[in-house]
């Protein structure tokens, strides 16, 4: 399918390092898809080497996959918005306290910066959530958000109801269907699933 076929999308990667490999395989699919994909990284996913892998590791896997550069500062997301370099900005993850960074305008890693410059022109940011606390101190952010204009979701729900209870992470399966839906400006259901 060629359902992104000339669309440019954004992929902001904030440090829910639990969730890269899956990340990877929705940037794949967003390919697959057509689409042409520039990564953004925050400044711990830059940086930061984890029991889940190397930052070195990591970034060399996204060049592979999307064959372009990463923007790795705040100076190289500022044209974001005024270039208007994308059609959409999905935020995958997208960790609480990305959320709440979103939700207070604070643009202090490359990755928040290119929501606010993305945002300034009214385009679509779309969120893939992933927080231990989204059913707690978080979930006022998501509910911020999910009334707040060109702000989607990719449909999330609870990871393990057991061991983590206010934990909720995106629905691979779903990616490509909200930036499809976000680029026509609806929101893809459920929301919540």
């Amino acid at each position: 399918m060629d359902k992104l076929v000339g669309k440019h999308i954004g992929i902001a990667i904030t440090g829910s390092f639990c969730t890269f490999d899956i990340v990877l395989e929705c940037i794949k699919e967003l390919v697959e898809s057509g689409a042409t994909v520039t990564a953004i990284l925050s400044d711990n996913t830059n940086t930061l080497d984890t029991k889940f892998g190397t930052a070195e590791d990591f970034k060399q896997n996204l060049v592979k996959l999307t064959q372009r550069d990463i923007i790795q500062t705040i100076p190289a997301a500022e044209p974001i918005g005024p270039q208007k370099l994308l059609d959409a900005l999905l935020v995958l993850p997208a960790t609480g306290n990305t959320l709440a960074k979103i939700t207070a305008g604070i643009a202090d890693t490359p990755a928040c910066f290119a929501v606010k410059s993305h945002l300034r022109n009214g385009g679509a940011v779309i969120l893939g959530v992933s927080s231990n606390d989204a059913l707690g101190a978080g979930a006022k952010n998501i509910g911020h958000l999910l009334n707040t204009k060109n702000i989607y979701f990719v449909p999330f729900g609870q990871d393990d109801c057991m061991a983590k209870p206010c934990s909720m992470v995106f629905k691979k399966e779903y990616v490509v269907a909200a930036v499809c839906s976000a680029l026509e400006g609806r929101q893809v259901q459920p929301v919540i699933a």
